[in-house]
């Protein structure tokens, strides 16, 4: 069950192999998906482009939901990105792993707490910027001395706390799915024909139930990022 990340250093710098990979391989699945649906747009959606304007109108949903359109709506995009991008990130991982000469080399990169922590720490970056950007710096300040002076403090420590419960919440879910479906497949190669047999319906529904999870992770992971701008760019929060 115990696997070591492959790593190399350069410059004086740690580098997962593995995550690199399933960064990249992220990437492109969306990537693919997006222009697969967009490359030949039509009046009457049909198959992939049905999809796709499924995503962006779920989406459209989560942010009017967090704040006005008018100020929500040039965010569309980065929630459509958000929610594709962790959804498959959450699903790589699930029908196999791959190891080679003791290194996890194929699972999902939201496994792993640097990966979702670095998502989560762009997501409070781009709320930053664009406070700054829609309100004006000073505008912005005043809202951590609003409705009281004596709440900035606490205003600091939120934006800490929301970075870290964003990516570790993501982190811990798909990671323990993961653990328990390395522990069931474990019972094959330890077990026997009897261990796999046993084994099977569980890692089924497991499975199943993971792909439950993926999917409401990456949706937590989207309306959190919008709720979080909201507060930041729209003038009643």
């Amino acid at each position: 069950m115990e696997h070591k990340a492959p790593l190399v250093e350069f410059l004086g710098l740690t580098f997962n192999l593995s995550d690199m990979l399933m960064i990249t391989i992220t990437s492109l699945i969306v990537f693919i998906i997006a222009v697969a649906a967009t490359r030949s747009l039509q009046l009457r959606p049909t198959g992939m482009q049905n999809f796709m304007e499924w995503v962006f109108d779920f989406v459209r949903g989560i942010i009017n939901s967090t704040m006005d359109w008018q100020t929500g709506g040039r965010f569309l995009t980065l929630g459509v990105t958000l929610i594709m991008y962790v959804f498959v990130a959450n699903m790589l991982g699930l029908p196999f792993s791959v190891h080679v000469n003791g290194e996890l080399w194929w699972k999902s990169p939201t496994a792993d707490a640097t990966v979702t922590l670095t998502l989560a720490v762009m997501v409070v970056a781009l709320t930053h910027y664009y406070g700054v950007k829609m309100k004006g710096a000073s505008e912005y300040l005043r809202d951590y001395t609003r409705p009281v002076a004596w709440l900035f403090p606490l205003k600091i420590i939120e934006e800490f706390a929301n970075t870290l419960t964003l990516g570790l919440r993501l982190f811990g879910n798909i990671y323990a799915g993961e653990i328990l479906l390395g522990l069931l497949a474990s019972l094959g190669t330890h077990y026997g024909v009897l261990g796999a047999v046993g084994a099977a319906v569980p890692m089924m529904v497991w499975q199943a139930f993971s792909i439950f999870v993926g999917s409401i992770q990456a949706f937590i992971f989207t309306m959190l990022t919008m709720v979080y701008m909201a507060h930041k760019v729209s003038h009643d929060h």
